[in-house]
């Protein structure tokens, strides 16, 4: 993702993510983006979501938010530097008020991102796309194939309507950003998938094949995302037979594989970018780190507190929490290559009711990629392994 900017009398194309601005408001410890998660409700089924409720689910409507409340935040977030908001749900166009709390954060000045899965966009939402264009619109696509769509949604219909949506916007010329969840609904289609978004953004596609348990911790739904888990040997050959992804894997080995780290005596839980630059607001205003960070001890309500008490003294004191549990300590917290597991506080939690708890799937699935790469367990050679 690129946008134009003045250098001298040219005009040069950076990354967003690439702007020394954001280098320095981490180095203030300022706030630059917030994520609104308008809803928790939503028109499509998956299989393998962790948030999801029905869309008429009328106790999750009354928890909701005003547009009047979200404002407010908005206005504290951006008087503490906020720059750039992302709205998503659920579903974010289930609101009847979207409209309203688009556009009034678009008259803060705000950059917005909006993450739907495109089912319910209409005309009306494109003509304000248009008028109000957002920084992007990120858009999940569960399969190419009608059958695949809603194996996945378990919505009849919801492909139609999917591809419905993602044509309105891209004959509108709205900027959008495609990518998709690989799970084994529609691992048989992951090439369809790729050459399919691919086509359609050619600067932006992205997969993830990690799937993360409820934060409402319904078992039910659980044992449907683990059913969906691809095994750590799957993970591995779709990131292998992906050249972006083989590529990005041996670029940013000697980042992701840390020998180093087995001399850490450090027990901080957070070693993450949680709460440092950005936070989350879940549906009924319950600030968050991250979107996967739901600890009852790591959450703040800003229906009763403020943004400002949250981001200085709150943040601080969940960045700052320790474990004193051996195995811990002994393990994740030394392991060379913990960010190929994707480990952190949160996840654990939800895996595992520990925010220093071991995930053995995400570890499994971490010694797979390191194999990949050619980690023999003293030093990466920097090359992957063809599937």
């Amino acid at each position: 993702m690129t946008d134009s900017i003045m250098t001298g009398q040219f005009i040069t194309e950076l990354k967003i993510q690439d702007f020394k601005l954001w280098d320095e408001m981490k180095e203030k410890r300022a706030c630059f983006s917030f994520t609104l998660e308008l809803t928790a409700r939503c028109n499509n089924n998956c299989t393998h979501c962790y948030i999801n409720l029905p869309p008429n689910d009328a106790g999750a409507r009354e928890r909701e938010l005003n547009a009047d409340q979200i404002m407010d935040i908005a206005d504290q977030a951006i008087a503490l530097g906020a720059i750039w908001c992302n709205i998503t749900g659920g579903e974010p166009l289930l609101r009847p008020d979207f409209t309203e709390i688009y556009l009034g954060l678009k008259k803060k000045g705000l950059l917005v991102s909006v993450m739907t899965n495109a089912t319910l966009i209409h005309e009306e939402h494109v003509a304000l796309f248009r008028r109000y264009p957002p920084r992007d619109i990120e858009i999940t696509v569960y399969g190419v194939t009608k059958e695949t769509y809603e194996a996945v949604s378990r919505i009849p219909g919801s492909y139609d309507a999917f591809m419905q949506g993602l044509t309105l916007l891209q004959d509108a010329g709205v900027k959008i950003r495609l990518k998709s969840m690989a799970i084994h609904s529609n691992l048989h289609e992951t090439d369809k998938i790729a050459e399919f978004c691919r086509a359609r953004t050619k600067d932006y596609y992205r997969f993830d094949p990690q799937l993360h348990l409820r934060m409402d911790h319904d078992p039910i739904r659980n044992e449907e995302i683990r059913n969906e888990r691809l095994t750590p040997k799957e993970v591995v050959a779709l990131e292998a037979a992906d050249p972006d992804r083989r590529e990005a894997l041996a670029n940013g080995c000697d980042r992701m594989i840390i020998p180093e780290f087995c001399n850490i005596s450090c027990n901080h839980l957070f070693h993450c970018g949680a709460g440092i630059g950005d936070f989350v607001v879940s549906p009924d205003g319950m600030m968050r780190l991250c979107m996967s960070l739901c600890h009852h001890d790591c959450i703040y309500d800003l229906t009763t507190g403020t943004l400002a008490d949250a981001w200085y003294n709150f943040i601080p004191k969940v960045r700052d929490m320790h474990s004193d549990d051996t195995t811990f300590l002994e393990t994740c917290r030394k392991c060379p290559i913990i960010n190929l597991c994707l480990w952190c506080p949160a996840h654990a939690d939800i895996e595992t009711g520990l925010l220093d708890g071991s995930v053995d799937y995400f570890c499994s699935v971490a010694h797979a990629r390191a194999g990949s790469l050619g980690y023999t367990g003293t030093k990466p050679n920097f090359t992957t392994t063809e599937p």
